[in-house]
């Protein structure tokens, strides 16, 4: 729970670990900030952003009076996909999580950065769960496939696959690229949401870009704390969802036993858009050199 927001400190949480967000008690520096955080990041998306992100953003308007009330948002949303957004008061644990997106209910914080840490956060902040992810969801096949996750995520609990599923959600949801006429575009909250990974994804010679392919994926080690080694493509929102349609369970029998992979590696089998430098990792990373482009 974030020490900084006393409004998420005083409340206890519901049985379903959700809260009320309480959008009349943000401050102006708060709204501020949010503004702040869109302008930047929607002059850095043009070009580099998915259309329908881009479109999904124009649909709810997240930007017409600082931090988006959840009780407007909730409106658009659930008229468009059936979703809606929950406030909770930090990370929760993984049931609840995926009960959640099962029900077609997305999960977030609902304090801001500071004014003074645009660029870093050691948890997710409403910036980067709202802008973030929330402009998918107006689009139906990946509001599918956000509740399908969900599903899959449940059932991944009888199995102990949840590091694997979390990898799958790591590199898709957060941190997913997709191929358009116009070249490799951003799709994952986690890059759209982030100044210097926007121009990293895309731009920069060190990462690998591979194509998606959904157990490769599962057995895929990734950074947690830093610009991704490796980012995965895929053709279509459809083709996420035809991944995960199948039935998890003879995959699930079979990775304990399979070799896991590095978030560095690239395998033969692989469809290669660009074997990566790894540069910027060698460097240090966020705590090394600038990003080579």
């Amino acid at each position: 729970m974030p020490v900084n927001d006393p409004v998420v400190a005083e409340q206890t949480p519901r049985a379903d670990l959700t809260i009320d967000q309480k959008w009349d008690l943000y401050s102006p520096e708060e709204h501020g900030i949010w503004s702040t955080l869109y302008e930047r990041q929607m002059d850095i998306l043009k070009g580099r952003a998915a259309p329908e992100f881009l479109k999904g953003l124009d649909l709810l308007n997240l930007n017409e009076g600082g931090i988006p009330d959840f009780r407007r948002v909730n409106e658009k949303l659930m008229a468009l996909t059936g979703w809606e957004v929950v406030s909770v008061p930090g990370l929760i644990p993984e049931k609840e999580f995926y009960d959640h997106l099962a029900n077609r209910r997305f999960v977030s914080g609902r304090f801001i950065r500071d004014g003074d840490r645009l660029d870093y956060l050691p948890e997710p902040d409403i910036f980067h769960d709202v802008f973030g992810h929330v402009p998918l969801l107006t689009q139906p096949v990946f509001a599918d496939y956000m509740q399908a996750y969900g599903q899959g995520g449940l059932r991944s609990l009888q199995f102990d696959t949840i590091k694997n599923m979390a990898r799958l959600y790591w590199y898709t949801v957060e941190f997913g690229l997709i191929k358009t006429d116009d070249g490799l575009r951003i799709y994952g909250a986690g890059i759209v949401s982030s100044k210097g990974e926007s121009i990293f994804s895309l731009e920069a010679r060190s990462p690998n870009r591979i194509h998606f392919d959904l157990e490769r994926v599962m057995r895929t080690d990734y950074r947690y704390d830093d610009f991704q080694q490796s980012y995965f493509v895929i053709n279509s929102y459809e083709e996420l969802m035809e991944a995960t349609a199948q039935d998890f369970a003879p995959l699930y029998d079979r990775l304990p036993s399979l070799p896991e992979f590095k978030p560095s590696d690239v395998l033969p089998g692989d469809t290669v858009y660009q074997k990566g430098t790894q540069e910027y990792a060698a460097s240090g990373g966020l705590k090394g050199h600038a990003i080579a482009v």
